[in-house]
């Protein structure tokens, strides 16, 4: 008699950095930012200052999901049944602003979650560059700073991080 062994399947292999990033430029394709800019830009920008500050490939991976939930470019369904690490999803999860959320609860979770608060970092100074708020007009050019300094205050990250 013989017994067929049935090896365990193996978990599949995350997606490489360019499949992420090919996903995260299809899935917001026709999203603009504030000032009218392809939203990509500033997602390819959040993963270059991630990688900057030393962020692992997971998180790198995360800087380009990092809006995807929260945008509706893509759905946590699709995040919870896609090939990335486990460490990537929580980090896009905790990025993840939910509606009426108050700020101190959204920093909460990004600091409860290793590896959030790099690239949340990375997030804050992009949306901080002057060149890019420059654009705006003055009283949004004013909430916006007002909101990115709180948000760094409850993180605990500097001016410059």
């Amino acid at each position: 008699m013989s017994y067929e062994q049935k090896s365990p399947q193996s978990p599949p292999q995350p997606m490489r950095l360019d499949e992420v990033e090919a996903v995260a430029r299809r899935a917001h394709a026709t999203q603009t930012d504030k000032a009218g800019r392809p939203y990509v830009e500033h997602l390819q920008a959040v993963a270059e200052g991630t990688r900057a500050r030393g962020g692992s490939d997971e998180q790198i991976a995360a800087a380009w999901l990092h809006d995807a939930i929260e945008d509706h470019a893509l759905s946590e369904e699709w995040l919870e049944r896609a090939a990335l690490t486990p460490a990537t999803k929580a980090i896009v999860l905790a990025l993840t602003k939910r509606e009426g959320e108050e700020a101190e609860a959204y920093a909460a979770r990004i600091l409860a979650t290793p590896g959030a608060r790099l690239v949340k970092a990375a997030d804050l100074a992009h949306n901080s560059d002057p060149e890019r708020r420059a654009v705006l007009d003055p009283a949004t050019q004013e909430r916006l700073a007002r909101k990115y300094a709180r948000m760094r205050q409850l993180l605990g990250l500097t001016e410059d991080a």
